[in-house]
C-alpha cells in the first residue's frame, strides 16, 4: 500500500506500508487538513498483535487522531484516539504517534514504539523515545534482554494522560515509522534512502521486509521544505 500527497502551500508526503509475513497488517496511517486549518495533522498507528481487533484498533486510533482541532494539541489527539478505541470494545490495541503542523514544524506526542524522526536533509534524528520495558531499563540503568524490545508499557487503550510522550521538530522534514522499520534497519539505513525522497516511503518498507523484518512496515515521510536560499561563488580578497 502506497499513498502520495500534496495539498496547497503544503509539503509533499508520502505513505507506504508492507504487510510481511504476518497474517494481516494491522499497521494503519492518517492524514488530515481541516479547511482554513494551518497544515496537515498526521498519525501513524501499530496494532498490537495480528488479528483483526489490533488491525482495526489501529486504523481508528490513526483516523481519530488526525481529526483532531489543532488547537488542541497532540496530546488531545491521542486521548480522543483512546476513547474511540475503548468505545469498540472487545480487547484491541494499538500503539501510536501523532505530529500537529506549528509555525515551522510539528509538535508529537505518542505513546508506544512508533517513533518520530527529524530530518534536514542530510542528518535523520530521533524525537520519540520508546516506551518499551527494554527502554526503560536502560534509563535505571539495568541490563536489558532482546525479548522487552518487543514489550510496550504504553499503548492507546492503556495510557494515562501524563504518561503520553511529548516532542517538537523545528523545521526540515519528518518520518514517522512502525517499529517494522526502525527495529529491522539503522539510521544509517533510513538516511541513504530518505536522499530519494519521492520514494522513501516505499523504499523503507520494502528493505525492512528484504532484510529479513518480520513485522508490518509502514512510514510516512514528509518532504523538507524547499529552501528560499540562493548561493553564488564570490572571491574573497587577498
Amino acid at each position: 500500500m502506497v499513498g502520495t500527497g500534496r495539498q496547497g502551500h503544503y509539503p509533499s508526503w508520502h505513505t507506504a506500508s508492507a504487510q510481511g509475513p504476518r497474517t494481516s497488517n494491522a499497521d494503519a496511517v492518517g492524514a488530515f487538513a481541516a479547511a482554513a486549518g494551518p497544515g496537515i495533522v498526521f498519525a501513524l498507528a501499530d496494532g498490537v498483535g495480528d488479528d483483526p481487533g489490533a488491525a482495526k484498533a489501529a486504523r481508528t486510533a490513526a483516523s481519530v487522531a488526525v481529526r483532531t482541532p489543532v488547537a488542541e494539541g497532540p496530546v488531545a489527539a491521542v486521548l480522543a484516539a483512546q476513547r474511540a478505541v475503548r468505545e469498540l470494545g472487545g480487547t484491541g490495541d494499538s500503539v501510536l504517534v501523532v505530529a500537529m503542523p506549528t509555525a515551522g514544524g510539528y509538535r508529537v506526542a505518542w505513546v508506544g514504539d512508533a517513533r518520530a524522526y527529524a530530518w534536514d536533509g542530510f542528518v535523520l534524528r530521533q524525537v520519540t523515545t520508546d516506551h518499551t520495558l527494554a527502554e526503560y531499563f536502560r534509563a535505571q540503568d539495568q541490563p536489558t534482554a532482546p525479548h522487552m524490545e518487543h514489550i510496550v508499557t504504553t499503548s492507546v487503550r492503556t495510557a494515562h494522560e501524563n504518561e503520553i510522550g511529548t516532542a517538537e521538530v523545528a523545521g526540515g522534514g519528518l518520518l514517522l515509522t512502525s517499529d517494522g522499520v526502525h527495529k529491522a534497519l539503522t539510521v544509517a539505513m533510513m538516511a541513504a534512502i530518505l536522499a530519494e525522497p519521492g520514494k522513501a516511503a516505499a523504499a523503507l518498507t520494502e528493505t525492512a521486509i528484504a532484510v529479513g523484518g518480520t513485522d508490518n512496515a509502514t512510514a510516512i515521510f514528509v518532504e523538507p521544505p524547499p529552501s528560499d536560499l540562493v548561493t553564488d561563488r564570490f572571491t574573497l580578497a587577498a
